[in-house]
């Protein structure tokens, strides 16, 4: 039996996949870097399934090259893959298995907004009939800042769904689009999106280059009748600037499903998102259906069926030139 090691969370959401692959024995590991790489050597683990947690150096030791880090979903800037390549390791993600649903919770977050689901859910709660006056988003503008599969997705259901005028900020291919939304326009700089919107939806990747893109003066091109929705990731958002802006009532809240720190955890002592009213949080549950959770596994196991088939070329490499690596004999 080939063994594969996958990190405990996402083994816990892949189980009903894994336990039916023959051939292969799927183990559970610890998802802290030190704890994973030891399971790996114990093992003499090849193929690895994991989350998106930051991976710094030990676990690139710890796989002889040829080995096989598949990533459980799509964003992979936990991954080095300079180190990967170095090592002769084959590095994947599972593109397009999340994108739907995803893309489905943002609008579940512009939804709650905008008819104020939750304050009247809690005035129920303590008994009283308070009826807050609702927003018709047709009509509305929403601003999508990142046009990857997710963000796409986003201006579309936005656009032919519910009739929103959309602004999709492109920022990585200016002038070279490859696609077509009806009714969505298509604008370079994020100061021309987000002007005169009433939403603003963040689908950009937590990379390097983004730490901290809505910065004090990004947040402030908002105006105050504005709602910020982060399903993205939460490094791209600095959390004290957003406090402070939403403390104020310079915008006019936010939705956040992901945050610098998971588990959540204050960016300041004095700066919790949670006391704060006009600020909704969901646990990073954005691509947590049956649904997604079921084509990412399948996709994380397939990556590793055809890297032990040889078939390189089918895989969803992150890191092509390992290929190149693995023929001089790394």
């Amino acid at each position: 039996m080939t063994v594969v090691i996958v990190t405990e969370a996402e083994y816990g959401k892949g189980q009903a996949t894994f336990v039916d692959t023959p051939r292969l024995a799927f183990v559970p590991a610890p998802n802290e870097e030190a704890l994973l790489a030891a399971a790996i050597r114990k093992a003499g683990a090849c193929y690895v399934i994991l989350g998106h947690a930051q991976y710094i150096d030990d676990l690139y030791r710890a796989m002889p090259p040829g080995s096989v880090l598949a990533r459980f979903g799509v964003g992979h800037e936990g991954i080095d893959k300079a180190k990967t390549t170095a090592a002769g390791i084959l590095c994947t993600n599972t593109p397009g298995t999340l994108d739907d649903s995803v893309a489905e919770h943002t609008v579940a977050l512009l939804l709650a907004i905008s008819r104020k689901l939750l304050p009247m859910t809690a005035a129920m709660r303590r008994g009283t009939w308070d009826q807050e006056l609702g927003l018709e988003v047709r009509g509305s503008k929403i601003a999508v800042i990142g046009a990857g599969p997710i963000g796409r997705r986003v201006a579309e259901m936005a656009s032919a769904g519910f009739g929103m005028r959309v602004a999709l900020c492109d920022r990585t291919r200016a002038g070279k689009k490859t696609y077509e939304i009806p009714g969505v326009s298509v604008v370079e700089s994020y100061e021309e999106a987000v002007a005169d919107a009433d939403f603003v939806s963040m689908h950009i990747p937590g990379t390097k280059e983004n730490l901290h893109f809505l910065d004090c003066e990004r947040l402030s091109k908002l105006r105050a009748n504005t709602w910020l929705i982060n399903t993205s990731r939460g490094s791209i958002v600095d959390e004290v600037a957003l406090y402070d802006l939403l403390a104020r009532g310079s915008i006019a809240g936010a939705a956040l499903d992901v945050f610098a720190v998971e588990p959540y955890v204050p960016a300041a002592p004095d700066k919790d998102l949670r006391t704060l009213n006009n600020v909704i949080m969901t646990p990073h549950v954005g691509s947590y259906t049956g649904a997604a959770v079921r084509r990412m596994a399948e996709r994380a196991l397939r990556n590793v069926q055809m890297a032990l088939e040889g078939r390189y070329g089918e895989m969803d490499l992150l890191n092509p030139g390992v290929l190149e690596h693995l023929k001089s004999g790394l």
